[in-house]
């Protein structure tokens, strides 16, 4: 019982993240550059914890388990690349292998939601992985762009919203909610 409120626990922490993130990515009359910078930090520490409190949930190792432990390591390699000094190339290299990480996480958990029963939470979920992949990997080439010299800040921006759509999408997978709105089931309480 405990697994499962801590994998609905760490979804809805990564979706809160990546939402952060992406606000963080996006041009701001109200915000100033060091608070956009303040979000996306922390965005992607709640990401990387709310991802190590999924995969921990796991009590086998699955697909979704190691996709989950990938997308950790993605987003911590993105929090190294703002707090530790280094110079600009290095940490926009760490911040592309971070979010390719991350893709590369979100491609192996959407491999394994293929397989499983299609249902409406499971739709969302595979649909929520593939889309975290996308914006993991437009994030990851806007990161190459701007190394080139060339505008990446569109596409950076694009692919942190499409990365926040997706995890909110696996968010709403993992919970079903009566329509009373009284109680709150995990699709896995469901399954035993």
């Amino acid at each position: 019982m405990a697994n499962e409120k801590n994998a609905v626990l760490g979804s809805w922490i990564v979706a809160t993240g990546t939402t952060l993130s992406a606000i963080g990515a996006t041009p701001s009359r109200v915000l100033n550059e060091s608070q956009l910078k303040s979000l996306d930090l922390w965005g992607n520490v709640l990401q990387a914890t709310g991802n190590a409190l999924t995969a921990d949930s796991e009590e086998n190792y699955t697909l979704d388990k190691v996709g989950n432990e990938i997308q950790a390591i993605g987003n911590t390699t993105i929090v190294a690349s703002i707090l530790l000094y280094f110079d600009k190339k290095t940490k926009i290299e760490l911040n592309i292998k971070g979010n390719f990480l991350q893709a590369l996480g979100g491609g192996v958990a959407f491999t394994e939601a293929l397989g499983r029963e299609p249902t409406l939470d499971e739709l969302l979920i595979v649909n929520g992985n593939l889309l975290q992949a996308i914006g993991n990997s437009l994030q990851a080439i806007s990161g190459i762009r701007e190394l080139r010299g060339e505008e990446a800040n569109k596409l950076n921006e694009v692919g942190s919203w499409i990365q926040a759509i997706g995890s909110i999408l696996c968010a709403l997978g993992g919970v079903t909610v009566t329509p009373r709105f009284l109680s709150i089931t995990t699709k896995y309480q469901a399954k035993s």
